[in-house]
């Protein structure tokens, strides 16, 4: 039985399979304790099979480190790098984050300046030995480093991507010592010295967070082999009962073991919002849309993301400031969701985030906080029904929220009259911001959004879709079945995937020469990506490998990433379309270079099967709930509410109306006309 969770948010979402169904649970999350809110939904949904004895595997999605990154509480970090280049961390790249702002503070470096060690050794930009490192210097380092006591090391040296010689007889002796090492030529082998040593020592960072995090988790999940499976075993003296496998989902759109995660944790900074695309994906499918706009929105933050296809990845990010190289979906996100604290600035003006209230105290209306949010506008407005959340077993305080909202309301003056127009002004601003996070990925990168259906999910995600959809004059609006654990759901359907990479710095005339060396470098690459798939239990014909090259003119400062195709002739030609597509020309003559060669391995894992929901009979015409008298456009209207397990496929009707579900809610505008398709998912369209 394979059980996927979200965690993180104000609810931990987790979907999983029953009896051929999909089904799924929210708790309330545990930012202090994440491993609670998991156990606790894994036992709920071991409940079900616990009959019949089942293991239970978990695929997880965690903001564990991202949270300790954002947060700066990871461990304590010391790096060793190649004497001289102790300040690569603190010198950074020319770029300035804001070109004209005087008073711009950088990021303080992950490792301090008291925490840097440089070892007396040289590697040549070949790989060739210019410094020896002996044995002295070695112990040298090492009592250095057991003096600092550090939670973990990262060890960078310079151009130990081409040779990693002295890396590895630096690592084996700090692991025999007893350190948990980050090491550059593991986790990512190529050049550009600052991303380089920035995301390994990120990586050395998140490392005590997330092994203490996983290694709880796995123990905890273990625990709760069903006694019936265990007692079976013992009395038949037959194979002990299987141990759960965990598994955790990475910022590229696949899944590792949490060995692997706890080892490399810096693939991870982007878990849960990477299921919401697979997620998001898999929906389009469904669809059969071709051009979508993901748009989570969660408890305190909106993830977009431009779906053509295949799926995005970026080795460029910024996360908390700091570069991070290894492969992640791009994804963009703004502090703008369900929690989002809603204020007056100094000058009056109404803001919306990015502080959220979190899981705990949480929004006004769920008795808890004191802070208005985006969740307590929509509360105070009915667009959450009356009945409260998760299918009426999560009551809501509307008037709590109300009546704060109208203190505010008094003490703003004259810029709002009503708490019914406050409510829409937060809303409108929240809006505002999202529209803006959606121009960025599809505008500002030469995407029309009005080619574009948006897929709306997340908790709060089907409140604000059509609403943005028609700012954007996007075509139509999908929400998804599970709109409230999509990411969730994204999870239980991602594949084991494991990248590799490795810098090569090589003609591509050479490569049209039948290049032994590239050949020797693809071949490790897949080796290295075989052993970890066959480590995940893939057996050959459940393996697929996908090659791609990162490619340049010569001169030229970054690359573009061509997939590497059946004739290696036809790699450079297709360069010369990307860059004519990226920047508009490009040059027949001049010459190009590979600069880095990348390996995408996936082992294929099982799938649920995608359910159909029957047409409506005849003799069961489509009735509300209930219907309700909302706000919309400054004027009450009457809203019909429908429950979403009642609708068929074939139902039509039209706004204003609200859709409710046990994960999420969906508000449906005036002007807007719903269908529900085969697969149970809604296609919003305008009149």
């Amino acid at each position: 039985m394979r059980i996927a969770i979200d965690s993180g948010g104000t609810f931990t979402d987790c979907v999983f399979v029953h009896d051929g169904k999909l089904q799924i649970i929210k708790v309330a999350s545990r930012p202090d304790a994440p491993a609670e809110a998991i156990v606790e939904a894994v036992q709920l949904a071991a409940a079900h099979a616990s009959s019949r004895g089942e293991t239970h595997d978990l695929v997880c999605g965690t903001t564990v480190g991202t949270n300790a990154l954002l947060e700066r509480r990871g461990g304590r970090v010391a790096l060793i790098t190649t004497a001289g280049f102790e300040d690569v961390l603190e010198i950074g790249r020319q770029a300035r984050a804001k070109l004209y702002d005087l008073f711009l503070q950088k990021a303080e470096p992950l490792a301090p300046s008291s925490c840097r060690f440089g070892a007396k050794e040289r590697l040549a930009a070949d790989g060739s030995v210019v410094q020896p490192l002996n044995a002295a210097e070695i112990r040298r380092l090492l009592r250095q480093i057991k003096k600092l006591k550090p939670n973990s090391v990262a060890l960078c040296l310079l151009f130990s991507f081409c040779n990693p010689l002295h890396e590895k007889r630096i690592a084996s002796k700090l692991r025999f010592a007893g350190y948990a090492v980050s090491v550059s030529h593991e986790i990512l082998p190529e050049f550009r010295e600052y991303e380089r040593t920035s995301t390994t020592v990120i990586n050395a960072y998140l490392v005590p967070v997330m092994s203490s995090y996983l290694r709880d988790t796995t123990v905890r999940i273990s625990a709760l082999v069903p006694n019936q499976a265990q007692e079976k075993s013992r009395k038949s003296h037959s194979q002990p009962a299987q141990v759960p496998r965990v598994r955790i989902m990475q910022s590229n759109g696949g899944i590792i073991s949490a060995e692997e995660a706890a080892r490399e944790p810096v693939r991870t900074i982007l878990s849960g919002p990477a299921g919401g695309v697979i997620g998001t994906s898999h929906a389009a499918k469904l669809a059969r849309l071709d051009k979508c706009v993901s748009f989570d929105m969660g408890g305190t933050s909106t993830d977009v993301a431009l779906l053509t296809g295949e799926l995005r990845t970026t080795n460029e990010a910024i996360v908390a400031e700091l570069p991070v190289a290894v492969p992640m979906l791009e994804i963009h996100t703004v502090g703008a969701g369900g929690g989002s604290i809603a204020r007056f600035d100094e000058g009056g003006a109404l803001r919306v985030g990015p502080e959220s209230a979190g899981a705990v105290p949480g929004p006004v209306c769920y008795g808890r906080g004191t802070n208005l949010t985006v969740t307590d506008a929509h509360a105070v407005l009915g667009h959450l029904g009356d009945t409260g959340l998760l299918g009426g077993t999560f009551s809501l305080d509307i008037q709590r929220a109300r009546s704060q909202m109208q203190r505010v309301v008094k003490q703003s003056g004259e810029r709002f009259h009503t708490v019914e127009a406050f409510a829409q002004g937060i809303i409108a601003v929240a809006n505002a911001i999202m529209e803006k996070a959606v121009r960025v990925i599809s505008v500002e990168r030469g995407h029309d959004p009005r080619e574009y259906t948006l897929i709306a999910f997340g908790g709060a995600g089907g409140l604000h879709a059509c609403d943005l959809a028609a700012a954007l004059e996007m075509r139509s609006v999908l929400i998804p079945v599970f709109p409230g654990g999509l990411s969730a759901l994204g999870i239980l359907q991602a594949n084991v995937v494991k990248e590799l990479s490795q810098t090569i710095l090589l003609s591509a005339e050479e490569l049209l020469k039948e290049s032994q060396r590239f050949r020797t470098v693809v071949k490790r690459l897949e080796e290295q990506a075989k052993r970890v798939l066959n480590a995940e239990g893939f057996t050959r014909d459940k393996m697929r490998f996908r090659h791609s090259l990162d490619m340049r003119y010569l001169g030229q400062a970054y690359e573009l990433n061509i997939p590497l195709g059946t004739k290696d002739h036809d790699v450079i030609a297709a360069f010369r379309r990307a860059h004519e597509m990226r920047y508009g020309y490009h040059h027949e003559n001049k010459k190009v270079e590979i600069v880095n060669v990348r390996c995408r391995a996936t082992g294929i894992t099982d799938k649920p099967s995608s359910q159909k929901i029957a047409p409506r009979s005849r003799t069961q015409p489509l009735l509300p709930e209930k219907t309700m008298e909302l706000m919309f456009y400054d004027r009450a209207r009457k809203t019909t509410v429908y429950w979403r397990d009642n609708l068929r496929a074939g139902d039509v009707f039209s706004g204003p109306a609200i859709v409710a579900e046990y994960s999420a809610t969906t508000l449906i505008p005036p002007n807007w006309r719903a269908r529900v398709d085969s697969s149970g998912q809604l296609l919003l369209t305008p009149k």
